[in-house]
């Protein structure tokens, strides 16, 4: 698939689902994907890792699966993986391994610091639990060895602090032309 069909399949995901918020989150997934990215972007992070945090989510409103809508339901819906499996074909290991890790990383940041845990949106943290909890030791030091393990972490602060209902957000649009400019064509 060219860039241009892939750039445009993202777009038009987001205007077919990114109203739709995930379970008890404040947010859509539009805002938050923005949220990231601008994060990511006042971080001075690269082009790689913006749009990592731009798309980090996109494996929630891939396909026509629904949502959850409340944290009475099971929140471990691996939309990393599906996330993952999307972004691996079309732009490779740096936007795609922070991607599949970004859940591993919150488990990782509560474990490595219990006081992680209390700045989670309650929703965060009900898929904190669902998504396994905290890590064994082997599951730590096995994190650490990923290439992108400090990729991640990055992403998942901004995961956790682009959760904002009144944030002012920049277009998506404006993040296209970053996500063009590293996608593979075929």
């Amino acid at each position: 698939m060219a860039t241009g069909s892939i750039v445009e399949r993202i777009r038009a995901t987001f205007a077919a689902r990114g109203d739709e918020k995930y379970a008890d989150e404040g947010v859509t997934q539009l805002q938050h994907a923005l949220q990231c990215a601008e994060l990511a972007r006042q971080d001075a992070a690269g082009s790689q890792l913006i749009v990592a945090a731009l798309l980090h989510d996109i494996g929630h409103i891939l396909g026509e699966a629904d949502l959850p809508h409340s944290c009475n339901q099971n929140l471990d819906d691996h939309h990393e993986e599906r996330g993952y499996a999307f972004l691996q074909q079309h732009f490779g290991d740096s936007v795609a391994d922070p991607v599949r890790l970004h859940v591993a990383a919150k488990r990782f940041l509560c474990t490595v610091d219990p006081s992680y845990a209390e700045k989670l949106s309650p929703t965060s943290y009900k898929s904190f639990l669902d998504q396994g909890g905290l890590m064994t030791p082997e599951e730590v030091e096995d994190f650490r060895r990923e290439p992108h393990f400090e990729a991640a972490v990055r992403l998942r602060k901004w995961d956790d602090t682009g959760k904002n209902p009144a944030g002012q957000n920049v277009a998506f649009d404006d993040f296209l032309s970053e996500v063009a400019s590293i996608c593979r064509t075929s």
